[in-house]
């Protein structure tokens, strides 16, 4: 294990700027000989009643999710890096932060592209994290490809918005 960095903590939920994130962590370990640490946060709900088995459903959801993300975004969980995935129930950005708490544990987060707008006044687990975790944070952008995606989605809801 690596004395420079101790951990590579990566959020993931299965989206595809989350997989970059994943697949960047992946390397980031592998390069320093460092421990992965995919972390997957859920929580119910507010404000509802939530029937008991329900907790335990959605766990098993996010633990599936958890797994489908390492086989979309790799393959499979890589053999040549220590993992410990996490499923753990709370909001995101508190429990990355929670868990990534040694200062020489890396956090690394896929980054959305967002309007101005929505930087402004949207709240997020990215903004959370970088403003109080107490390790390194690096943002992965998203691929290319997934911009150029959400750009002809934009453009395709804007021209039937019109006509």
């Amino acid at each position: 294990m690596s004395h420079v960095i101790g951990r590579v903590i990566v959020g993931v939920h299965g989206t595809p700027g989350s997989l970059q994130a994943l697949r960047f962590a992946v390397g980031h370990a592998r390069m320093f000989g460092a421990a992965l640490v995919p972390v997957i946060a859920w929580q119910l709900p507010s404000g509802h009643r939530v029937p008991v088995g329900l907790a335990d459903e959605w766990a098993a959801e996010a633990d599936q999710r958890l797994l489908t993300a390492f086989d979309e975004g790799l393959g499979g969980l890589p053999a040549d890096v220590p993992a410990r995935p996490l499923v753990v129930r709370g909001a995101v950005g508190r429990v990355l932060v929670a868990i990534a708490e040694r200062e020489n544990d890396i956090l690394v987060l896929g980054q959305r592209r967002g309007g101005v707008l929505r930087r402004a006044f949207q709240d997020s687990p990215t903004r959370y994290c970088v403003r109080h975790a107490r390790c390194s944070v690096i943002l992965v952008p998203p691929s290319e490809l997934t911009v150029e995606l959400q750009r002809g989605i934009r453009r395709q809801r804007y021209s039937r918005s019109l006509g």
